[in-house]
Order: structure tokens, then C-alpha cells, then sequence
């Protein structure tokens, strides 16, 4: 007969149960009292004590499972309103199957027993170790930890993106903008504020000599008398980059979607950068913050 120490198996539930509730409050965003965190890892962990007593035929039945695990949220997050004590309850859950989920996906693609039978299936052994659980845990906790911060990143960057249009000399060219508060260029005569957009979605519109100007930031005398009263040189500076100077134009249109509705921006330049803009292509222009907030107001 296996020898089982109570202590031990206590222990580690009440870790599991802890790191289990801070993960649901780092997807929530909650602020958590590390005492009541502390006491409802406790409480989750006293469930597994019941296994050495009498009643331990309760600890397996489905209600017992989820009215304990209520009360392991309530006692970690409080009962604000009903909606905010489900959102806490159902991120317990879904931290709990992510974890027990990847464990035992780590499992089935470390371990190598592997049983043939006539039919053709294979079977391979469920059982999974306690030291397994004890080192696979903190990694699948610390994964899933940098994950939903990627992913909050992410999310909060796609909220802050925008669809934008620009016509130049007749000709449309459809963009995705990103809305950044630290985009404060604007044009040093005119104060027009300046949005930044990549150089590639314009190139079958501009000359060969625009292009180039715009390339080497230089102004060239060869370029058609159309766009010489359309171009501006604006001076940027970049982190860690000496001030340099942006090539900027006077658009025939700039506007950007506002839900259903096309929002009409009537002073604004359009400055050209060379290179990419965004690493991973989520966005290919920089809207400047005065173009929506002026809308807004």
C-alpha cells in the first residue's frame, strides 16, 4: 500500500489553489488583498483533508466541487454585484482548465510508453506524477502569466487602432492607424498637425523623383510643378536619433472610420516614412491624436 503524506498533498493544493486565484486576478485586472488570497487557497485546500475522513465520499460529488469553489472566490474577491462575482468565477475556471490542460498535454508529449493493439489505436498511460505537477505547474503558470500580458498588449493596442483614408491627386489608398498620444509633430509655420504613414502603399502614386526626395529627405528641383506647392519638410526628432526632416504633403482628403461613419479631418499633413512602421504589420500609419480628439470635442 502507498505510503501518502496528507501534509504534503495539502500543501502543494493550497500553492496550486493560490497561484490558480492570483492568475484569474492578473486576467481580470483585480486588485487582491494578498490575506484574502492567503485564506481562500486555505480554504480551497481544507477540501482535500475531507479525503482522510469519513466523509470523503463528498468530496467527489459535482455540487461539492462548485459550491466550494464559489465560496473560494468569494472569499478572494468579494460579492460586488452578481455579473462581477461571475466573471471572477468563470476566470477561476478557465485558469483552472488552461493549467490542468497544458499539464496534461506536457504529459502525453514528454512521456513515451506507448502500447500497440490489433485494432491499430494506441493507448498510453494517464498517470501523472506528483513531481511532474510540482515542476510543470510554476512553468505553465509563469507561461500563461507572460501570455495574457501579450495578449492584453495586443488588445489594447487593436483598440487604439483605426481605419484611415487618404486621396492624393485623385487616387485613395486605405490604411490601418494607430492612435498615438505621443505623436505631437506638427508643422512649424502653419501648426498643421502632421500624421505619419509607410512610404510603400503610396509608391505607384508618387513620381520617381518624389520618391526619391522622400528617400533621402533632400529637396530636388526635377520633381513636377503639381506637387511642388503640396510639399513640406517637417523636422522630427526620434528617440536616441538626431532631429532629421519628414516629407510631408497636403493630401486632396484624409478620413477615418468612426464606427459606421467616415469622419472628414480638414487640416492635417501627411508625412512619408521610408521604413515600416510597425514590426509585425498591425498598422501602417501614426495618427496624430488633435485628428479624432478635435472630432470628438
Amino acid at each position: 500500500m502507498p505510503l501518502i503524506y496528507a501534509d504534503l498533498v495539502w500543501l502543494l493544493n493550497f500553492c496550486f489553489d493560490a497561484m490558480l486565484l492570483w492568475l484569474a486576478a492578473i486576467m481580470l485586472k483585480r486588485r487582491v488583498r494578498l490575506w484574502r488570497l492567503m485564506l481562500a487557497a486555505l480554504f480551497g485546500s481544507l477540501l482535500v483533508l475531507l479525503v482522510f475522513t469519513p466523509f470523503a465520499y463528498m468530496t467527489s460529488h459535482f455540487v461539492t466541487k462548485l459550491v466550494i469553489s464559489f465560496f473560494i472566490v468569494w472569499i478572494c474577491f468579494g460579492f460586488h454585484r452578481f455579473r462581477f462575482f461571475v466573471e471572477n468565477v468563470l476566470a477561476f475556471y478557465f485558469a483552472t482548465f488552461m493549467m490542468g490542460g497544458g499539464m496534461v498535454a506536457f504529459h502525453f508529449l514528454l512521456q513515451s510508453e506507448i502500447t500497440p493493439y490489433s485494432s491499430g489505436w494506441l493507448t498510453h498511460s494517464t498517470s501523472i506524477s506528483w513531481l511532474f505537477i510540482v515542476i510543470m505547474f510554476p512553468i505553465l503558470w509563469m507561461l500563461s502569466k507572460v501570455q495574457m500580458g501579450t495578449i492584453r498588449e495586443k488588445k489594447l493596442r487593436f483598440e487604439h487602432v483605426i481605419d484611415v483614408r487618404v486621396t492624393c491627386f485623385g487616387q485613395t489608398v486605405c490604411l490601418k492607424g494607430l492612435i498615438d498620444s505621443g505623436n505631437q509633430l506638427r508643422d512649424p509655420f502653419t501648426n498643421t498637425p502632421v500624421m505619419i504613414v509607410e512610404l510603400q502603399p503610396f509608391a505607384h502614386i508618387f513620381p520617381q523623383a518624389v520618391l526619391q526626395m522622400i528617400q533621402k529627405r533632400t529637396y530636388t528641383d526635377d520633381i513636377p510643378n503639381e506637387w511642388v506647392s503640396r510639399i513640406r519638410f517637417v523636422p522630427y526628432r526620434a528617440v536616441g536619433v538626431e532631429q532629421q526632416l519628414l516629407v510631408a504633403m497636403k493630401p486632396d482628403d484624409v478620413q477615418w472610420l468612426d464606427g459606421k461613419q467616415w469622419i472628414s479631418v480638414k487640416k492635417v499633413l501627411v508625412g512619408f516614412y521610408p521604413s515600416s512602421l510597425s514590426a509585425d504589420g498591425e498598422y501602417n500609419c501614426i495618427v496624430h491624436p488633435h485628428m479624432v480628439m478635435s472630432q470628438a470635442s
